[in-house]
């Protein structure tokens, strides 16, 4: 399996485990569900501490070479706070 880091926590998992995030040759910035869009790509925990991390310090518009927006950064840290309501809802479930 192969190997990424988060650029949040540092931390070296299988490529399956984390979120996938891509500049596109537009600049813009996307999640990348399928793990497959072309452009330069970055990875994230699926945990909010990581989504802070990346983003407050900027680890994560440095790894894209780009720099994000305050909007698209706060989109961003909304998504990432999705991603533990979401294990809140599928564990009360």
């Amino acid at each position: 399996m192969p190997q990424r880091s988060c650029v949040g926590c540092r931390q070296v998992r299988d490529k399956r485990q984390l979120i996938r995030l891509v500049r596109l040759g537009n600049g813009e910035v996307e999640v990348d569900v399928t793990g497959k869009k072309s452009g330069r790509g970055a990875y994230l925990c699926p945990r909010p501490n990581c989504w802070q991390e990346g983003l407050k310090k900027d680890r994560l518009g440095r790894a894209l070479h780009t720099s994000l927006t305050k909007e698209k950064r706060q989109r961003l840290l909304e998504y990432g706070q999705s991603l533990a309501d979401e294990k809140i809802t599928g564990a009360a479930s």
